[in-house]
């Protein structure tokens, strides 16, 4: 799915569009370079969901938890770890494929090892202008 947004509410629109679609157990993983709306993506989604909980970047927390009227999202921010292991030796794993909930992922690229042979969406937002982003959902 390509979806092109002129603004933050747009990408913010999207993603509450795109939650509709959520059912639990989903991994997401969100990529793009920094100030590219990944964070605005996280908090359409759990729009979407029904959280009614301010949606904050979990940078240095790492992960941050919410509950939504259809499901939870666990939100993680990977930009500060360093691999995997890293993620599976804070438990930040046990989460993975949770059917209550849906994981999103941050910087997903820095714990990718954590992530293989598990099914996941990936969502990646692309500068396309002052404004402008390219998001593609595979």
């Amino acid at each position: 799915m390509f979806i092109r947004s002129h603004s933050e509410k747009d990408t913010y629109d999207a993603a509450k569009k795109f939650a509709a679609g959520l059912f639990g157990g989903e991994i997401i993983t969100l990529s793009g370079e920094l100030g590219a709306g990944k964070t605005i993506f996280v908090k359409g989604l759990c729009s979407g969901l029904g959280v009614k909980d301010e949606v904050l970047s979990p940078t240095f927390t790492v992960m941050n938890d919410y509950i939504g009227d259809k499901l939870k999202v666990y939100h993680y921010d990977a930009y500060r770890l360093f691999g995997g292991d890293e993620a599976y030796f804070a438990g930040l794993t046990d989460y993975f494929g949770a059917k209550d909930g849906v994981c999103v992922i941050e910087w997903a690229e820095n714990i990718a090892e954590a992530l293989d042979g598990l099914e996941t969406v990936k969502v990646e937002i692309r500068y396309a202008g002052e404004t402008e982003r390219e998001i593609v959902i595979e």
